[in-house]
């Protein structure tokens, strides 16, 4: 009986949530093509102890050490293998065989299989749940191993395949944990008298209908990185905050406080931009109130939050302050205000867009709402005046008491939401390497949280107002938001290509690149043959030339800021000559041109 009152109760909030992620994973069936960056992250999370694609060293060292040295035929013997290397390290150390092992690094680039791609991308066999290789990969990347242990475990869940769904669910995963902390939250700001009686429910599934159905939350989505998970880990560390300070509970039970801390650093450095402020906020507001007993016991929580942190990830100290992305971001803030005001308003119009679908939406909407607030607030001040009147009166002495007390409990949660996402907007317009979204999509839940709170001032305002009626603004602007969501992150007509490469997958690639941009790349040489990475010098003074010069026919794929006159004179000298264009620059989701080249020995089919 108690189950079913339960799901009477709860019914319409777990209806919204799945017709929410019913959307989010129809965008999720869409995405054709991945950023660099999510193939890096795939590699990152399966490459066996090979954090880095290099052209003239296809096996890292640590890699083939493994697989000549630790690997044994059975469990037992790796154990054995891997306890022999570790005594032998710390017993010989620069001399043993791991530190003085070689690895195969050829002097120009070589050809790789497309089973060597499969296995950069995948896990299968004795490479699954191998968590040690996740954690030694990212030691030589500048983020924590959180989320690639995520995606690495997905990738063992399904062996062999590469598929956006992947990434993709753990950020559905991380969108409807968002959704259910604002269902607890709408419920905890009407305990706490921040909310009028009868707006907890409905404000709840209102913040999780204006995130859930915004721009915002489909490009979290879609972006297979650490930045859905790490908005997960922001909610949720903002709604135990406002949780444990109405209840008084930051004396004790903080476990749960304390692994949403350590999680959400080990999982994106920028998640210190939220977490810090939040700390020092809180603080500040339980030594006001003269909470000094919970002050003691959080701030003693936060530090052991900050030693767990380095104790598990150690590298973190080297990523933030000396790492290629730590030195930047630290440059960038030593910038000051120079070309702030750029940064800001490029991130102010990403902020908008993801939340209400496009900037001059937002300018509108928040202006709406701005005049609905300011036209409550002077019927409020009338009703107030009233209200003093009644209190000296004596008869609503103890109302207009519990009136103070929600007001001074709604401008401490007000500073908790506030200068906590105010102060990681500042500092990420300040820090972030690109003008990118992902850097700021912790910020796309909470703007529906404020949005949520401005209605339901509106609302109340005026008496004898519905409060389920704060839903149909919210399912008006989610339905905007779904139908005129821009495609940013799908990589619409990737799928194209790759149909290219299945067609032509028994033939070589050869692949002429500047910087790495092959790593856009890497689904279409999981299908050729083999593939040949090189930037132009290393194709116009190859020494090897004979495997060059034995291709009866080839694909060969430019990428864009690449000199096409160039290239294709540097195949010539290699007796290759352009056949067909088999995807042209305008075709191509990243401005590549392929094309089908024949050899001088090529006779026709």
């Amino acid at each position: 009986m108690k189950k079913r009152e339960n799901w009477k109760k709860y019914r319409g909030q777990f209806a919204v949530l799945l017709c929410i992620l019913a959307v989010l994973g129809y965008f999720t069936l869409q995405k054709e093509g991945y950023h660099m960056d999510e193939l890096l992250s795939f590699e990152l999370s399966n490459a066996e102890f090979n954090p880095w694609i290099v052209p003239v060293q296809p096996v890292g060292r640590l890699a083939k050490f493994v697989n000549e040295e630790i690997r044994g035929e059975s469990f037992g013997e790796t154990l054995g293998n891997l306890a022999d290397t570790v005594r032998d390290v710390a017993v010989n150390r620069g001399g043993s065989r791991l530190l003085q092992y070689k690895a195969d690094v050829y002097p120009e680039p070589v050809w790789i299989s497309r089973e060597q791609f499969r296995d950069y991308l995948t896990a299968e066999g004795v490479d699954r749940f191998n968590y040690l290789s996740v954690y030694f990969n990212v030691m030589d990347d500048n983020h924590p191993p959180l989320h690639f242990m995520l995606l690495h475990t997905m990738s063992s869940l399904f062996p062999g395949i590469i598929s956006p769904l992947l990434g993709c669910f753990i950020n559905l995963a991380a969108v409807a944990a968002c959704i259910l902390c604002f269902f607890r939250l709408g419920e905890l700001l009407q305990a706490g008298k921040v909310l009028p009686e009868g707006y907890g429910k409905p404000a709840g599934i209102c913040m999780a209908l204006l995130y859930g159905l915004s721009g915002g939350a489909i490009a979290t989505v879609l972006l297979i990185r650490m930045y859905g998970v790490m908005t997960a880990f922001c909610v949720a560390l903002f709604s135990l905050h406002v949780r444990k300070w109405m209840e008084g509970g930051f004396a004790s039970k903080n476990r749960g406080l304390a692994a949403v801390t350590v999680l959400g650093f080990l999982t994106q450095y920028f998640f210190l931009f939220y977490c810090l402020i939040m700390a020092a906020v809180t603080a500040a507001l339980l030594a006001v109130r003269r909470r000094y007993r919970e002050l003691k016991v959080y701030i003693r929580t936060m530090l052991l939050c900050a030693a767990a942190g380095v104790v598990v990830f150690p590298f973190s100290i080297k990523d933030v302050f000396s790492s290629g992305r730590g030195e930047e971001a630290l440059a960038n803030l030593g910038r000051g205000f120079s070309g702030y005001g750029t940064r800001l308003s490029a991130f102010g119009s990403i902020l908008l867009k993801g939340c209400f679908g496009s900037v001059a939406a937002g300018i509108l909407i928040l202006l709406g709402v701005a005049l609905g607030v300011a036209v409550v607030r002077g019927r409020r001040k009338s009703d107030r005046i009233k209200g003093r009147e009644r209190e000296e009166e004596g008869g609503e002495e103890q109302k207009g008491g519990e009136e103070r007390k929600g007001k001074r409990e709604s401008l401490a949660l007000r500073l908790m939401l506030l200068v906590p996402w105010a102060g990681y907007f500042l500092l990420a317009a300040r820090m972030s390497p690109y003008l990118v979204d992902r850097y700021i999509m912790p910020l796309f839940p909470f703007g529906a949280v404020i949005l949520t709170l401005l209605l339901c001032r509106i609302f109340a305002g005026f008496q004898g107002r519905n409060p389920w009626w704060l839903l149909l603004p919210a399912l008006i602007l989610g339905a905007v938001n779904v139908a005129c969501y821009d495609g940013t992150h799908l990589y619409r007509g990737y799928g194209e290509q790759l149909q290219v490469a299945g067609e032509y997958a028994g033939l070589p690639c050869i692949c002429v690149y500047d910087g790495v941009g092959y790593y856009e790349n890497l689904m279409e040489f999981t299908e050729y043959g083999e593939t040949l990475l090189l930037q132009l010098p290393e194709l116009e003074q190859r020494v090897e030339r004979e495997s060059l010069r034995g291709l009866d026919r080839a694909v060969v794929l430019r990428k864009g800021n690449v000199d096409e006159n160039a290239v294709l004179e540097a195949l010539s000298s290699y007796g290759l000559e352009a056949e067909q264009v088999l995807v042209s620059e305008s075709e191509s989701v990243y401005g590549d041109m392929v094309y089908l080249m024949r050899g001088s020995g090529f006779s026709g089919e």
